[in-house]
C-alpha cells in the first residue's frame, strides 16, 4: 500500500515476532447488544467474525497465551452514565445485552474485565491485570473497530504493549471506518494482521507481517 507523506516517517520492527506467554488476546464486546438480533444496538453480520476469532483463541491457548473477555458493562440507575449522553441505553450489567454471544469458545480460565467506557484501559484494571501476568503483546479483536476496539488499541500503545489486530477478527459501522482505522493502527499504533497470519505465528514463531504497509 502507498502510504501518505505523513504516514510514511515510521520505523518498525524488522521482525514482529509473538513471545506467546506474553502474549494476551483481547476480546471487546462481542455481547449481545452489539452483535445478536434483538440488542439494544446490532452491528449487522457481526457474527462473520466468530471463526476467525476462534481461530485466534484456539491459537493463543495453545501457544500459552493469556484470553481476556473485555466487556461494556454499565450500571442501573445512575444520574448521567457519560456514553448514554452520546448513544442509546446499552449493555446494562446483569442483563443479557451485556452478556458474551453465544458462539465465542469461553473457559474457566479466561479472564474478564469490565469497562464503563468505550476504552478497555480507562479506569479499569486491565493494564494492572495484564501487567501482573506478565504481558507484553496485546492482540485486539471484536466490535467496533472505529469506536472501542481503536479506543482501546490507542490505550495500549499509549500504556507500552505492542498490538496486533488481525483484520477479519475486528468490525467497524461501514467500510470507510473499518479501512481508515486499520489504516491509523497499521501506521502509527501498531501491526495489522490477519488470523491466518496470527495464529501461524504463534504456533510457528514466524513474524507477522504488517498487512498495511506490507
Amino acid at each position: 500500500m502507498t502510504l501518505d507523506q505523513f504516514s510514511a516517517h515510521r520505523q518498525d520492527e524488522n521482525e514482529f515476532l509473538f513471545t506467546p506467554h506474553s502474549t494476551a488476546v483481547l476480546i471487546i464486546d462481542m455481547l449481545n447488544d452489539f452483535c445478536v438480533e434483538g440488542g439494544a444496538m446490532v452491528l449487522p453480520d457481526a457474527d462473520r467474525l466468530l471463526g476467525p476469532q476462534n481461530a485466534v483463541l484456539g491459537a493463543v491457548r495453545e501457544a500459552g497465551g493469556v484470553v481476556a473477555f473485555v466487556n461494556d458493562a454499565h450500571r442501573p440507575g445512575l444520574r448521567r452514565d457519560r456514553e448514554y449522553l452520546k448513544r442509546s441505553h446499552h449493555c446494562v450489567e446483569g442483563t443479557w445485552g451485556a452478556e458474551v454471544m453465544d458462539g465465542l469458545v469461553q473457559t474457566e480460565h479466561d479472564l474478564c474485565i469490565l469497562k464503563r467506557r468505550y476504552s478497555g484501559f480507562f479506569n479499569t484494571d486491565l493494564d494492572l491485570t495484564l501487567k501482573d501476568m506478565e504481558i507484553d503483546t496485546i492482540i485486539a479483536m471484536g466490535v467496533v473497530t472505529n469506536i472501542c476496539v481503536r479506543s482501546t488499541v490507542h490505550d495500549a500503545f499509549f500504556h507500552g504493549y505492542r498490538v496486533v489486530v488481525p483484520e477479519d477478527c475486528v468490525a467497524a459501522t461501514g467500510p470507510r471506518e473499518q479501512a481508515s482505522s486499520l489504516y491509523d493502527i497499521g501506521t502509527h499504533f501498531g501491526v495489522v494482521s490477519n488470523s491466518d497470519g496470527v495464529a501461524h505465528a504463534l504456533a510457528n514463531g514466524s513474524p507477522v507481517a504488517n498487512r498495511i504497509i506490507d
